[in-house]
């Protein structure tokens, strides 16, 4: 959600911001359909199943078939258990109440990083070279071999990349 929270902030505060990244993040608001399949997922959240949503729903399909899926998975549950079942309704219903910032590109003026894993099926690759053609200057780099957490499933080359555009 980092990338929809600096968008936010770049809207309000354009002249706040000298850098920004935005990694595997999406500018496009929710659809009615997925906002809808959102709520059964936060009524099992909050009858305790918290663990059986993220095992089944969600983290199989944020991650690249990678021989550290299984870890990165259980380090993704753990995490989610740990910040508990409100957190998780919080971010569901911020999600499903997003503004659409597709059209706040263009007057994004701060050299941007826009960065994806190739394999990433929650914000896909497509969007974020949509991203990159609207926003100037932009430098879109794709992490092989990673889904939708590529600081855990290809730290290094997320860190690389970081890095290069850094400097």
């Amino acid at each position: 959600m980092g990338g929809m929270v600096s968008m936010e902030i770049i809207r309000r505060a354009p002249d706040r911001v000298s850098q920004l990244c935005l990694m595997d993040t999406n500018p496009v608001s929710e659809t009615s359909v997925r906002a809808a399949e959102r709520e059964p997922q936060i009524i099992v959240a909050r009858t305790g199943r918290l663990e059986e949503i993220m095992r089944e729903d969600l983290v199989p399909h944020y991650l690249a078939k990678t021989p550290f899926k299984a870890h990165i998975l259980e380090l993704m549950v753990d995490m989610a258990l740990s910040l508990g079942p409100e957190v998780f309704v919080r971010q569901s219903c911020a999600l499903q109440k997003r503004r659409d910032q597709q059209s706040m590109l263009r007057n994004i003026k701060c050299p941007t990083l826009i960065l994806c894993g190739a394999q990433d099926q929650v914000a896909q690759p497509k969007r974020h070279e949509f991203m990159a053609e609207f926003i100037e200057p932009a430098e879109l780099v794709v992490i092989g071999n990673a889904g939708h957490r590529p600081t855990l499933e290809q730290p290094e080359a997320t860190i690389a990349a970081l890095r290069a555009w850094l400097d």
